[in-house]
């Protein structure tokens, strides 16, 4: 893989509500390198391109479908079946408590046409638009919370990777990265289901990052939370942990989570977020939610 790539998170989130059709095909014309794909399986096992096992976050379940919520009064994906959901529109992410909008300088909550689509039909709308601009842009779809699909009696992982064969994801040439939070999962992705594609590791808590060892048996990569890179701050400069020098030793590439230029709690700028991850602590890539500022930035750079 080459280095410096440029990972759309959730499509042009920064733009569009995440997870859409249209927010895919707005990070496409911005040209990353990736784009990523969360996935969740319906009642029918068909892979939903959405973020959560949750759906009364990003839609209208709860006005459509009042009846289908849980004890815990959540309304989970798996319950419904894919043309079910068809019936729902989706919208920029909101607290469903309150019905309050998570990124008020976004997409208007609750305009224009939004729908959840599968997995298959986001593939086929990159690989299609891949063959009429002639540009290569790749996938990097995420296993979402494989336990709870077990519990379900579903086999996430196996679908998700007999899917990528069928679409000609088979190696660590093709243009697809793997990831999951759960590294048993993944390495049974690797073992079990014999997958040959480039693996990533994505990292949330702390205890994790000691065993970047144990993750080489199986992944290529590690994905960190971008905090996880930083320590601390003297006299106006960053210094860093030594999570992306050990990565490096132990041959794994780091690709860090979120990079959002709304959201900019330790930096001045988002040009200061980049050139501080990207070139002084020498990340390998980024998940962003404004591709295109990032595109331009590393072009620049």
């Amino acid at each position: 893989m080459n280095s410096k790539l440029v990972i759309a998170h959730r499509g042009a989130s920064g733009y569009l509500p995440e997870h859409t059709m249209e927010a895919k095909a707005m990070a496409y014309a911005m040209k990353p390198d990736f784009i990523e794909q969360d996935l969740v399986l319906s009642k029918d096992d068909v892979p939903i391109v959405i973020h959560d096992i949750y759906l009364d976050d990003v839609t209208n379940v709860a006005s459509v479908y009042s009846n289908r919520k849980r004890k815990d009064g959540r309304y989970y994906v798996v319950d419904f079946t894919f043309d079910e959901l068809q019936c729902l529109k989706v919208t920029e992410r909101f607290n469903p408590k309150n019905g309050k909008q998570f990124y008020p300088k976004r997409f208007p909550k609750g305009k224009s046409n939004f729908k959840l689509h599968s997995f298959q039909q986001e593939i086929e709308l990159i690989q299609g638009l891949n063959y009429s601009t002639g540009n290569s842009i790749g996938i990097y779809p995420e296993i979402k919370n494989p336990e709870f699909h077990h519990e379900n009696q579903k086999d996430i992982a196996k679908i998700v990777v007999d899917i990528l064969f069928e679409y000609g994801y088979k190696t660590k040439e093709d243009k697809c990265i793997l990831q999951c939070f759960d590294a048993k999962e993944l390495e049974r992705v690797r073992i079990d289901l014999q997958s040959n594609l480039f693996l990533v590791q994505l990292i949330e808590n702390e205890e994790e990052l000691e065993k970047l060892h144990s993750y080489t048996k199986y992944a290529d990569g590690i994905g960190p939370w971008y905090k996880q890179i930083l320590d601390v701050k003297e006299n106006e400069k960053w210094k860093f942990t030594s999570l992306v020098n050990e990565a490096h030793e132990f041959g794994l590439k780091v690709h860090p989570y979120t990079f959002r230029a709304d959201q900019l709690s330790e930096f001045s700028s988002f040009e200061e977020m980049m050139q501080l991850l990207f070139y002084e602590a020498n990340i390998d890539g980024a998940f962003t939610d404004f591709p295109d500022k990032m595109v331009a930035f590393l072009k620049m750079s």
